[in-house]
Parts: structure tokens; C-alpha cells; sequence
């Protein structure tokens, strides 16, 4: 059998002007995850990326410090079916719809880094309302086409691989629950729920043999609670 790691990128820059952007942690918790895989003796058949630049550079982070390491690593491919979900797309088209009932919703997104529970707690019943499908708007990616998506990326990924490959995909956490949610049958609000719980730079590992593939293990996190900085453990 073989291996598809769903990693998700390391934190961003929460609150900035561009999220999209690695923090000094999030920076931290890439090399640390290189460290881990290369201490671990994973020999890496493929590594993909979606275009974020979050994702791009978790990916060059992680390969780097392996390399470092002695690692033999390939080089990191881009697909931007792992993409993440358009998160202000998502806020922007259905925040109108919530304002009656939680009036102050757009003081809190617009000032997300003072507000962060409340902000937490708002994105996810926005989330809720988008991936339900009730609330579809043109122009809005779907949760429908985004689990289409990310799922199409994953079998392009399952035709090209060998018996035996381990193969990293450097992605997001709505991605990894879109995924979740297709390959275990999960409903998308449980997909979500643990989507939640997914730390930055953890591995799922899902196992696979030709076009079956499996869950192994879920929001692993080794890497960072065995260097005992609390500060690596971040969620957004």
C-alpha cells in the first residue's frame, strides 16, 4: 500500500492586510515538520502544493529543512485543486444574510484580531450556511463543486502513483475536510467539526491501494508538542 500525507500549511498572517502569508511561527512550524519527516526516514515519491502562497511555502520550508538533513526530496509540484476554499468570497456573499440576527457581525470580521472567539464562532455559521447549499450565490464556489474539486485533485493523484509511493500534499484545512468527508462519508457538518481541530503543519495520512483509499490517522502533531513550545500549537 502507499501514502498520501494532507498536510495543512502553517499558520498565516491572521488579522494582517494579506493572510496569505507565512508568520515567524508559521514559518517555525514548517522547518520543524521538515525536521520531523527527515527524522522519521520518510522518502518522499511526490510532493504537491496548491498555488497559495501559504501552501507553496509550507511546502519549500518543510523539503528544504529536509534536504538540510540529507534528505533526498522530489521537487514540489503545484495543483491548485488544493486550493483552499475563498473564505471572503464565502463572507462577502452570505454576511448580508446573517446580519439580521447577529448585528454586529461586520464589526467583528472587519476587526477579526481583537475579536477572535467571536469572529471563530461567526466564520463558522457562515461556513454552515455555505456548505448546507441552501445559500448558493452565483459566482460563489459551492461546497458541492468544492468537494468536486478537491476530490478530482486526489484521483489524479491515486492514477499517477506507483504500489509503495508516499506522497505529501501541502494544502489547507477545508480542503482536508473536504476530503474527509468524501473518502470516509462524513457529513459535511462533521467534516467542518474537525476541521477545527486541525493544527497547522499536521499530517493525515490516508492509505491507498490503486484506487481505494483510506483514513490511517488524523491531525497528527508530533512534530511541534514534542518540541514543548506552546506557541507552535496554533489553529488559524
Amino acid at each position: 500500500m502507499g501514502s498520501i500525507y494532507l498536510i495543512r500549511h502553517g499558520q498565516a498572517s491572521f488579522g494582517a492586510n494579506d493572510y496569505d502569508v507565512l508568520s515567524p511561527v508559521g514559518m517555525r512550524q514548517s522547518e520543524a515538520l521538515g525536521e520531523h519527516l527527515g527524522q522519521l526516514g520518510l522518502k518522499l515519491s511526490r510532493c504537491l502544493a496548491g498555488d497559495l502562497r501559504r501552501q507553496q511555502d509550507t511546502g519549500r520550508l518543510a523539503l528544504a529543512r529536509m534536504q538540510a538533513d540529507g534528505a533526498a526530496t522530489p521537487e514540489l509540484e503545484t495543483d491548485a485543486a488544493f486550493n483552499e476554499f475563498d473564505a471572503d468570497a464565502v463572507i462577502r456573499a452570505l454576511l448580508p444574510g446573517l446580519l439580521p440576527d447577529e448585528p454586529e457581525a461586520l464589526h467583528v470580521l472587519r476587526n477579526a484580531r481583537e475579536h477572535r472567539a467571536e469572529f471563530q464562532r461567526l466564520f463558522a455559521l457562515l461556513v454552515q450556511r455555505w456548505h448546507s447549499g441552501e445559500h448558493d450565490c452565483p459566482g460563489l464556489e459551492s461546497w458541492a463543486a468544492f468537494v468536486q474539486r478537491t476530490g478530482d485533485g486526489l484521483q489524479r493523484v491515486l492514477q499517477q502513483a506507483s504500489h509503495g509511493d508516499n506522497i505529501a500534499i501541502f494544502t489547507s484545512g477545508g480542503t482536508i475536510a473536504a476530503l474527509l468527508h468524501r473518502i470516509t462519508g462524513i457529513s459535511a457538518s462533521q467534516a467542518f467539526e474537525l476541521n477545527w481541530q486541525i493544527i497547522n503543519t499536521s499530517l493525515s495520512q490516508l492509505k491507498f491501494r490503486g484506487s481505494e483509499v483510506a483514513l490511517a490517522s488524523f491531525n497528527s502533531q508530533a512534530h511541534v508538542r514534542l518540541l514543548r513550545v506552546p506557541e507552535l500549537v496554533t489553529y488559524r
